[in-house]
Formats: C-alpha cells, structure tokens, sequence
C-alpha cells in the first residue's frame, strides 16, 4: 500500500466556521483522501492523500466547484512556505478588497443603526458584518506570510471578535432586564439594507467565478447572510405585532452565539496552526 503524502492548499474566499466545514466534507468524500483538516484561521487546508498525482485533480474540482479558490502551497511545513497565488489576479484582490470595506463599513452603520433603534438583533447582525469583513481582511493581508505569523493574527483576531460577542451577549442580557421595546421601522429598514449590501458584495465577485458551480456558490453565500438580515426583519414585525422586546432579544442571542462560536474556532485553529509551525 502506497503511504499517504501531506498537501497543503492556501484557501482564498472563506468567511465563517461553515466554510472550513463544507471544505473538510466535500474533500473526504474524494476517493483516496485518508485525512483532512481546514483552519479558518490561517486559510489552508492540509489533507493525506495515497496518490497525488491522481487524487488532487478530484480534490481541487470538489473545493472549486463549492465556490473556494485553492492555491498548492509548496515547501516545508513552516514559515518557510509559499503559495503559488498567480490565480489571484489584481481585479480578484480589488474586489475582495471592496467586500472588506462593504462588510466593515455597513457593520460600522449597523452598530450607529443598532443604537438608534434599541435593537439587540440588528447589533448582533452588525457584529457578523464586522466578522466577516475582518476574517476575509485577515486573509487578503496575510497571503504572504509565513504560518505562524497567520496564525499569530489570527490569534488575536479571534481573540478580539469573541470579545465583541461576548459583549453583545451582555448587552443583550442586560436588556431582558430593562423594559425596552425597539424602533421597529428603524430596525427592519437597516436589516432590509443590511440585504442590500450582501447583494451588492455578491455582485463585486460575480464576475471572478467560473462556471454555473461557483455563481451557485456566489448565490448560496449571499442567501445565507441574507437569512441572517431577513431574521431581523422578522424579529422587526413581531416586535411590533407582540408589542413586546423578547423577538429581538431571541434573534439577538442566536445570532451571537454563532458569531462566538466563529471566534472560538478561529482561536482553535489559530492555537493548532502555531503547534504546527513550532514543530516545523
């Protein structure tokens, strides 16, 4: 029997928890794929295969055709290795770019909106803008750094992303003691333009995917946020047919619990990639 080989692949264009976990099931549904491992913290898959030259074409159509771009990292497992990026064009960085500031900037809005409106769900919905933007930042600065310096940020990244869940936590908590019942047109008018802007970032990258796989990908991407944006808007009504807070306060809590669940495990993978790099 022929002994597994480790590969590893630099992962461009995931964003969240369910993106490492779509990667890792697509991969070990590819014949020969004896293990694989994803780490959102530092945007690389590492998988045994026992025979490269016939598995990893399969392996690379299964990551590609969900939406991902992967680039073959060569070299030793360290800091010494380096990714072969030629397929990342200058338009693809500049679009990715544009959906960082899209995400971050409309977070910064929806947290202002959040205040304004009283509303717990539209805070916890500007936090997964926040964490978003910052995850895909983290991976267009890092895409030439060594994996311990990925891991490092990304550490930290994780680490202050959980602190702002936590924080939504809180201030969520604190509102099912105080009586406060949010502005629900001002609520519902920033999530339907929280829609807008998952749209509008869709749009940026349409034009860098190929094939009817990878627009599908596109579709699925923006209609996951938006299920998020569309559960305030919801949450919005109900607030206003219940007269009662408690819609948004529910909406506020499934929502940042996800996003912590996010952060720690960019915090577990960011501590697994640095065990990795100390080894090297």
């Amino acid at each position: 029997m022929t002994a597994a080989a480790d590969i590893r692949y630099h992962v461009t264009g995931m964003d969240c928890p369910s993106c490492a976990a779509k990667i890792e099931e697509a991969t070990r549904r590819v014949e020969g794929v004896v293990d694989v491992k994803v780490s959102l913290a530092s945007q690389t898959m590492s998988l045994a295969v026992d025979d490269p030259s016939a598995r990893l074409p399969a392996v690379e159509q299964a990551v590609t055709s969900l939406g991902y771009r992967l680039a073959r990292v060569e070299g030793r497992q360290g800091d010494d290795e380096t990714p072969d990026l030629s397929h990342v064009t200058p338009a693809y960085r500049r679009a990715l770019w544009i959906v960082v500031f899209l995400n971050v900037g409309y977070g910064m809005v929806e947290i202002a909106g959040s205040l304004l409106a009283g509303s717990q769900a539209l805070q916890a919905d500007a936090l997964d803008f926040v964490g978003d933007g910052a995850i895909s930042f983290l991976g267009l600065i890092a895409i030439g750094w060594g994996l311990a310096a990925r891991a490092r940020a990304a550490l930290l990244q994780g680490v202050f992303l959980g602190l702002l869940g936590l924080g939504v936590i809180g201030s969520t908590f604190y509102r099912v003691f105080v009586d406060h019942e949010p502005q629900t047109l001002l609520m519902g008018g920033f999530a339907l333009a929280a829609c807008a802007v998952n749209v509008a970032a869709a749009s940026v990258l349409i034009p860098h995917r190929e094939g009817d796989a990878n627009m599908r990908a596109v579709w699925l991407f923006s209609r996951n946020d938006a299920l998020g944006n569309l559960a305030v808007v919801l949450a919005a009504v109900a607030v206003w047919w219940l007269q009662s807070p408690w819609p948004d306060l529910v909406v506020a809590f499934v929502v940042a619990s996800l996003f912590l669940h996010g952060a720690w495990s960019i915090v577990h993978d960011a501590r697994q990639d640095l065990a990795r790099a100390r080894r090297a």
